[in-house]
């Protein structure tokens, strides 16, 4: 009998999430060190690069080489690399110019896109509930980019306003992505979807050669590559724990990459949070929290309809 290619344990789910999202913030260390010295686009080619390695043979263990390789819908795959590629640049760029831990926070508007882009492109219903889950979310990013909004002289001279709204935008491209990945999932194998976004990154992130590339040094060269083995990882690593455990009871545990934000920030490049983002995230969490919890229970609502009438065997 074939194994299946899910189990319920959810022990090893989360652990293998809480590792995944440290070394995701690992990743974006390592970026933002490497980014003082070297342009978006090229730590985006490096990162992407190295990760095709680590992808390959996690494919290659899997046994999903063909699945991995064969895309069913090429097309699909260029738009979700365009979208994501993008996004990648400006969370980068974004990463040189504000802290890490104000970066995270802002990048946890993510959801409260999502919902409302899926309202938009899919038709799906918002209730109240949700909707006011995302209004929640909306004030709490408004809260953390307040103080980037100012036209004060050191504001405007750090770069920190660009840099804020370049992690919005990004925010907003990932919730497009995961719109177009929803599509894309009814066709295309997961290996395909992680193997050509990581190509296509790599690929795509040459077009920004003639926007400044320069010679690395040899300490952000090993920073970027070092970013593109980590991600690659990571990557796995999340995707892996969807086989053992519920989307739903993983999600929460994205959150988690906040306190792991707030302390590379301090070790690594002496950023305290402050008032505004400590408020903020709290709000931006609360939203977030609550539509998980909503999704979930429409999930369990459309389980139990389908249970109820579905035909009965003999």
């Amino acid at each position: 009998m074939e194994k299946p290619h899910t189990e319920h344990r959810p022990g090893r789910a989360i652990a293998f999430k809480l590792i995944a999202v440290f070394l995701f913030m690992c990743m974006a260390a390592m970026v933002k060190a490497a980014i003082q010295d070297v342009p978006p686009g090229e730590a985006v080619f490096f990162r992407s690069l190295f990760a095709m390695p680590v992808i390959f043979v996690w494919l290659w263990q899997r046994g999903e080489i063909r699945e991995g390789l064969v895309p069913n819908n090429f097309i699909g795959h260029v738009w979700r690399g365009l979208f994501g590629t993008s996004a990648m640049i400006l969370t980068f760029g974004g990463l040189g110019l504000i802290p890490l831990s104000e970066a995270t926070a802002i990048g946890y508007a993510t959801p409260m896109f999502t919902v409302i882009l899926a309202a938009l492109m899919l038709g799906e219903r918002i209730r109240v509930f949700r909707l006011s889950a995302v209004a929640l979310g909306l004030i709490g990013v408004i809260i953390v980019m307040a103080p980037r909004l100012s036209l004060d002289a050191e504001t405007m001279t750090s770069g920190a306003s660009i840099g804020a709204m370049m992690i919005l935008g990004a925010a907003l491209l990932r919730a497009l992505v995961q719109i177009h990945v929803r599509k894309m999932v009814a066709s295309e194998h997961t290996a395909a979807i992680v193997f050509y976004f990581s190509l296509t990154a790599t690929t795509l992130s040459l077009l920004t050669i003639p926007f400044g590339w320069v010679w690395p040094t040899p300490n952000a060269l090993m920073l970027m590559i070092g970013a593109g083995l980590v991600g690659g990882v990571a990557q796995i690593l999340v995707t892996s724990s969807y086989r053992f455990g519920a989307a739903s009871m993983l999600a929460p545990f994205d959150y988690s990459s906040l306190i792991f934000a707030a302390i590379l920030g301090y070790v690594f490049f002496a950023e305290a949070p402050t008032l505004n983002m400590a408020l903020g995230a709290g709000l931006v969490l609360a939203g977030g929290v609550l539509i998980i919890w909503r999704e979930r229970q429409l999930g369990m609502d459309r389980a139990k309809s389908r249970a109820a009438t579905a035909p009965k065997g003999e």
